[in-house]
């Protein structure tokens, strides 16, 4: 019989990366099960990575199950990320931020040390807590994006419990997706974004255009209004959490200009909008203040007088259009993006 057992609190620097679910595990235990009110998500409304889970936990209707800390969207700290992540010194100080609602801390890295004291590794969103063991259950943003979705099926109504954005029959595509565009693309604006020197820049942006080239094809292949077509799946929303920034914040900010979504790339704009205008989930786990002030607010070796551009805008536009193929498929033809589009291979998923 599968029994709930506590979790030790062991000396880490890679962070945690427990799963809640029903199923017991290979010694037949259950560590996390699920249940409402047990688990606390930490996360930050600017952070594409955190982002990912709160997506997740509006689809799915986890909203009265996991509540909530949301940390200010800066400062973060010194050029060391110290102190990091702040909360709020009460609901009203930064529209959206909230108080740590389990402890009462006034920094993110205390919460980390109430689960390990002498955690050596970063103080990043998301964090997912377990109130009953009273340490962290997972930090690590794509693991969460795997289990979150069908670990409270269970709790759920039938139409909330049928969602599946990691179906069966579409795995192999979008791992093959996540192959390219994790690296490239998702990662890659921080990589052009944070670059040291102009030769790690020029080498940098390259690929996070090639993916964007490569992703417009695929996309208006599969005729929309998702990623793989009719169904919203785990890849949808990993893209999402950092389209939903480009224009804003990644054209400006990280340097990523060879061309913005709304101009240079009609499909994944269309895509973009029908997500964000048909995805209810989507709108609710968007805030563009907290998504731009972090940026712009929290990185001074790259913006020291820390200005806030008041553009684009709209942040994102409307005008969905149903019928795909009167789109124009995109691209930003500088020639080495063109090359290292080549180099990512067919458009076939």
């Amino acid at each position: 019989m599968a029994t709930e057992t506590p979790i030790h609190k062991p000396n880490t620097s890679d962070g945690w990366h427990g799963i809640i679910s029903p199923n017991p595990d290979s010694n037949g235990d259950i560590p996390f099960p699920p249940a409402p009110g047990r688990y606390h998500l930490y996360i930050g409304l600017f952070c594409p990575f955190a982002h990912r889970a709160n997506f997740v936990r509006h689809l799915k209707g986890l909203t009265e199950i996991i509540d909530l800390s949301v940390v200010m969207p800066y400062p973060k700290g010194d050029e060391n990320g110290w102190p990091g992540w702040r909360f709020p010194s009460s609901n009203d100080e930064y529209p959206g931020a909230t108080v740590d609602k389990l402890f009462g801390e006034d920094y993110l890295h205390k919460v980390y040390f109430r689960a390990d004291e002498g955690y050596k590794g970063r103080y990043s969103v998301p964090l997912l807590w377990d109130r009953q063991t009273n340490s962290a259950v997972n930090n690590e943003s794509l693991e969460i994006l795997r289990f979150l979705p069908n670990a409270f099926n269970s709790l759920l109504p039938p139409d909330l419990a049928a969602i599946d954005i990691y179906p069966f029959h579409l795995r192999s595509a979008i791992d093959g997706l996540h192959a390219w565009i994790l690296p490239n693309l998702c990662s890659g604006v921080y990589k052009a974004g944070f670059a040291p020197d102009q030769e790690s820049y020029n080498k940098n942006v390259i690929p996070v255009f090639g993916a964007l080239n490569k992703l417009e094809k695929i996309v208006h292949a599969n005729g929309g209004p998702f990623i793989l077509g009719d169904q919203l799946t785990e890849v949808d929303i990993t893209i999402y959490a950092t389209l939903i920034r480009f224009d804003t914040v990644y054209v400006q900010h990280f340097k990523c200009n060879l061309g913005t979504i709304r101009h240079d790339y009609p499909v994944l704009n269309n895509w973009l909008k029908g997500v964000y205008w048909n995805v209810e989930a989507a709108r609710r786990s968007t805030d563009f203040r907290h998504i731009k002030e972090n940026y712009t607010k929290s990185h001074y070796d790259i913006n020291p007088k820390a200005i806030t551009p008041l553009g684009p805008f709209p942040d994102i536009e409307e005008g969905f259009e149903k019928d795909w193929g009167k789109l124009r498929v995109g691209e930003v033809r500088h020639p080495d993006v063109l090359e290292f589009e080549k180099s990512l291979g067919g458009g076939d998923v």
